[in-house]
Order: structure tokens, then C-alpha cells, then sequence
């Protein structure tokens, strides 16, 4: 947005939210605007927004609302800021960008269990408040730094997910600024159809400001499974894929037990997660149907020792760090999972392309179990059907388009092999090469996300480019 009358307004309305206290917002032009107050996650994606405003209170955030409306400017919540297309910044120039990074309020009720959250606190620090106050959890993913606000409200998915469900399962009210500016309160039997929407979409219907969750008691042991295989070629890995994915398929697969496969260029990693006793996770049987030489071993752990060893895992192939990547990802329903042969086919197209980086991964994650418990259309996130993701990873300086042509082509080739399907892809997995984005992020409740959208957000004040868009009526 440039420096016409109503970048002006814009500016004159939120100083005067701001009431001259210190740190606020900012502007467009501003000293160091992209590296203090934007900070982007991707690097190869540029994002200007018009303004980034830290509001304190929900009545901030109501003010600032209305000042976006009364100027014509999209709006967007960013808690940790680690969408893959920058979508917290707006995903697109001159949007008015609300950083929650001030919303850290944490209490917990001893008798329901329920915490209340603010939507800025970031994971790690979820757990470590829990912990704290009665030993409690929730489902989660494995990155400590990425904001509460923007997970639980996407999905939400990690190793514990297919024991307890998806952080937005665990969801039972939220506090949310809408798009009049209202500060209003939503649950199932407040303003049901928003709850609905806001549980798998809420980037395109309003600020939640904070959440009550129910908990778990923690689990008082934790089995961390690795094994490491370094070959130098993915044909060789192949084979060890197929297993892993077969057990993963398995319907019956225990509910404490979650799973990756990672491919980086020397081989694979496989990592799981147990939540039990040593003695109960050899009782499975899972331990057998695992390589067990000497490349793999067990690591016996706490809770928050566990959820420590995942993330340090996980930082060696995403970090928390902003860089420039290019990703892909797809989600599989068990019968949209490759045979044998067609894995072997696409682990040996992996070794014969350049990938114009020694910085990629391609990552598997084990799904299903509770989240298929919840009917698809019971909130907004609708793959409670899907079984495995896939994610992709290309990372350089800069990202080079031998990278991004190895990216997509390992995409496009696990979509032909598996062949004709109604493809999706988890939401938080962000993909601005996706023709329809809006249907593959939320399938068969598509059509009612737009009309919910209609009634709360019509003229779409919350918006990026994979948000859900209003009904035309």
C-alpha cells in the first residue's frame, strides 16, 4: 500500500488506538519493518502489510477491526507466525497484520480441568504451564516455538494425535473479536455455527484471543524409537518404506504409538513415539515390525523430556529459524496409499534429479486413529479420513527453481502413481500452487464454511489467499 489519503486514515486510526504507547505498531516504510516487526518465516515469500499492530487487550483488537473496515484493508491474526506462505502477515501486500504475541494469559481449573489459554502463547510454553498446574496436557505438534492461535485452530497435529485427537478437538470455548468488531464469546451453545467454523478455519472468520481446553493428565512414560538408515540412494530405502507404511496403515495400530519416515539426501530416518512403559510398547508387537539393528535404538523418557527429544528431532529438518524454502504436501485416505512397485518407482525418480540443494526432506506422518473418532463434518478441519501427510521441504539461498522444480516433481509424481483420487491436504501445510486451495484444505465442508462466512465475514475482512471466501447468494 503506498503513502496515498488512506494509508493516512489508516495510520491516524491506529495511533489513535495506540493512545501513544510505545511498541504498538508499525507501518510500511517503518526502520527495519520487515526484520522487527513483519518477520517473515518464509524468505522466498515477500509480504508488505500496511501495518503490524501488538494489541493488548481484545477491546485493542476491536478497535483496530474497525479501523481496518472503516479503510478497506484485509485483516490477519499471526500467534507464532510460522506459515509456510506468510499468511499471518496477510499471505499478500497491504493487509493490517495483529500480532498476538501479548495475549499470554494461562490459568487452570483443578476441578473441570480446563485451562484457559491465550492465543499467543507459543506450545513449548503450553506444556510447561500445564506441567506445571496439575500435570496436565493436550494434544499437540512437536515444534515448541509455533503459536497456539494458529495451530489449534488449523488442525493441530502431532505424534499424541492419534491417542487424543488434534489440538482442536480439544477445544470447548474461545473468546473472538468478529468482524463488526464485537468481542463475543463461542462454544456449542453460543454462536455455534462460528465455533464450528473457527475450529478448522479460523484465519477467515475472526481474532480468537483465547481458548478453553480440556486436558489430559500427562502420560508418566514416554518410548522415543530411531532408527537411521544411510545409504546414499532412495532406492535402497525404498523397501524399508513399504514396511513402515504398512504398519502404519494397520487399523489396528496402537492409539499410544505415533510415527514419521523422514528422506533427506543420505538415506531415511524413522522416529516414533510411544506413550507408555518400555514393557508395554514391546507388548504391542510394534517393536517387531520396526528395524531393530544396530541403527536403531530406544530412549526412555518423561513427559516433557519426550516432548524435548521431539522437538530437537524436529529442528534438525525445519527450524524454527526463518529461511527461504519451497514445500508440498498431500494427505492419503488408506486406499490412496502406493503399493510396493510404485514406491520403488518414486524412491528411484528421487535419485536420478537434481535437486539444487543438500538442504531437502521429504517427511511422512502417521495420522488417524483418534482424529477418525470425530465424524468429518462435526468441526471445520475435514480429514478425519486421511490415514498419512506427506510434506516436502526445499531450502537455499535462495531457493532455486532446479529446487522447486524437484519439489513439485516429487509431488506430481506420488499424485500419478497413486492415480485418480479426491486429493486434499492439511491446511497448515500451506501451498499457494494448489488450483483450489479452499477445497482441498476443507473437501465436503467447503460449502458450508462459505455460508457461515457469508453471515459473519460478507464483505471477507479476513483474508489471505487460502482463506474461505464468503457465499454468493
Amino acid at each position: 500500500m503506498g503513502q496515498g489519503p488512506s494509508t493516512s486514515a489508516l495510520q491516524q486510526c491506529i495511533q489513535g488506538v495506540a493512545n501513544n504507547r510505545a511498541n504498538f505498531a508499525a507501518f510500511a516504510g517503518s526502520p527495519l519493518y520487515q526484520i522487527q516487526w513483519v518477520k517473515p518465516y518464509n524468505l522466498d515469500v515477500h509480504v508488505e502489510p500496511a501495518a503490524v499492530v501488538r494489541p493488548e487487550t481484545a477491546q485493542d483488537i476491536s478497535d483496530i477491526i474497525k479501523c481496518a473496515n472503516a479503510n478497506g484493508v484485509k485483516v490477519q491474526a499471526k500467534s507464532g507466525g510460522h506459515s509456510y506462505q506468510n499468511y499471518g502477515a496477510g499471505g499478500s501486500d497491504g493487509a493490517v497484520a495483529i500480532d498476538m504475541v501479548n495475549f499470554q494469559k494461562f490459568s487452570m481449573d483443578t476441578k473441570t480441568w480446563y485451562a484457559t489459554i491465550g492465543a499467543g502463547n507459543r506450545l513449548g510454553e503450553v506444556d510447561k504451564k500445564m506441567h506445571a498446574q496439575g500435570g496436565r496436557a493436550m494434544a499437540h505438534g512437536v515444534c515448541p516455538g509455533v503459536g497456539l492461535g494458529g495451530h489449534a485452530t488449523i488442525g493441530g497435529l502431532g505424534p499424541m494425535s492419534r491417542m487424543w485427537g488434534s489440538a482442536l478437538d480439544h477445544i470447548v470455548e474461545v473468546e473472538v473479536v468478529t468482524a463488526d468488531g464485537k468481542i463475543q464469546r463461542a462454544s456449542t451453545t453460543q454462536n455455534e455455527d462460528l465455533f464450528w467454523a473457527l475450529r478448522g478455519s479460523a484465519s477467515g472468520f475472526g481474532v480468537i484471543t483465547e481458548f478453553v481446553v480440556r486436558t489430559h493428565p500427562e502420560p508418566a512414560n514416554v518410548v522415543q524409537y530411531e532408527y537411521t538408515i544411510k545409504l546414499g540412494k532412495q532406492a535402497d530405502v525404498a523397501p524399508l518404506y513399504s514396511k513402515w507404511q504398512a504398519l502404519m496403515a494397520d487399523p489396528k495400530l496402537d492409539r499410544r504409538f505415533g510415527s514419521m519416515f523422514i528422506m533427506f539426501p543420505l538415506g531415511a530416518i524413522i522416529t516414533g513415539t510411544f506413550y507408555g512403559t518400555q514393557e508395554e510398547f514391546l507388548t504391542t508387537g510394534i517393536p517387531n515390525a520396526l528395524p531393530q539393528d544396530g541403527n536403531g535404538h530406544l530412549v526412555i523418557n518423561d513427559w516433557l523430556g519426550g516432548l524435548a527429544h521431539d522437538a530437537e528431532k524436529e529442528a534438525l529438518y525445519l527450524s524454527g529459524l526463518a529461511m527461504p524454502f519451497v514445500s508440498r504436501s498431500l494427505a492419503f485416505k488408506r486406499q490412496d496409499l502406493l503399493g510396493p512397485e510404485k514406491i520403488k518407482d518414486i524412491f528411484n525418480w528421487v535419485d536420478t534429479q537434481k535437486k539444487g540443494t543438500l538442504l531437502w526432506f521429504i517427511i511422512f506422518d502417521a495420522a488417524g486413529g483418534a482424529i477418525e473418532d470425530v465424524p468429518q463434518n462435526a468441526t471445520a478441519f475435514a480429514h478425519r479420513d486421511k490415514v498419512m501427510y506427506y510434506q516436502s521441504y526445499g531450502i537455499g539461498l535462495p531457493v532455486t527453481k532446479t529446487t522447486k522444480d524437484f519439489i513439485t516433481g516429487f509431488h506430481d509424481q506420488v499424485v500419478q502413481k497413486a492415480g485418480p483420487g479426491t486429493w486434499g491436504t492439511y491446511p497448515g501445510y500451506v501451498n499457494n500452487a494448489l488450483v483450489d486451495q479452499q477445497k482441498q484444505y476443507w473437501d465436503s465442508n467447503l460449502p458450508a464454511l462459505e455460508q457461515i462466512k457469508a453471515r459473519w465475514d460478507p464483505k471477507d475482512l479476513f483474508h489471505n489467499p487460502g482463506s474461505v471466501r464468503p457465499a454468493k447468494n
